[in-house]
């Protein structure tokens, strides 16, 4: 089974971005972005997971490849990277539609949720400006432990 057959091919600036900056546009790079443009925004998978995903369609790719590709999607604001205090990096699609949104992280198991709270990215613009700081996005990760935890 093709990566293909199973996620649909998304155009992206990903090729002119990365022709730009003098690197390739290798298929795993693609088969990568396709995966998350795939699953959407509002989902966090770890490296693992996308390499998980990824092998199960049967994508020749390793799992050093996918950290590597991780890191540049993050370097070009196609990705967000949530690093998790307990050591774990969880990687989601950057939306313009949820830009400053907030996550409610598993301390075990590294579930993640996503909320949006109004008086939270207040509370940063009002920060931001008593310090003199220009506010460019604003996130709370709270830390907790979900119900499948408990």
């Amino acid at each position: 089974m093709s990566l293909s057959s199973k996620y649909n091919v998304i155009t992206s600036p990903l090729g002119e971005d990365l022709h730009k900056d003098g690197k390739r546009l290798t298929p795993q790079r693609l088969k990568v972005l396709n995966l998350f443009e795939n699953i959407g925004s509002g989902k966090h998978l770890s490296a693992e997971e996308v390499h998980e995903k990824l092998v199960k369609t049967s994508s020749k790719v390793s799992l050093a490849t996918i950290y590597r590709t991780l890191r540049l999607l993050v370097q070009m604001g196609l990705l967000h990277e949530l690093e998790l205090s307990e050591g774990g990096h969880r990687y989601e699609l950057l939306s313009n539609d949820t830009p400053d949104h907030h996550h409610l992280i598993c301390i075990r198991c590294g579930r993640t949720e996503e909320f949006e709270n109004d008086e939270v990215l207040e509370a940063g613009k009002v920060a931001a400006k008593v310090n003199g700081f220009k506010l460019i996005e604003s996130s709370l990760n709270v830390r907790a432990i979900c119900p499948n935890c408990i």
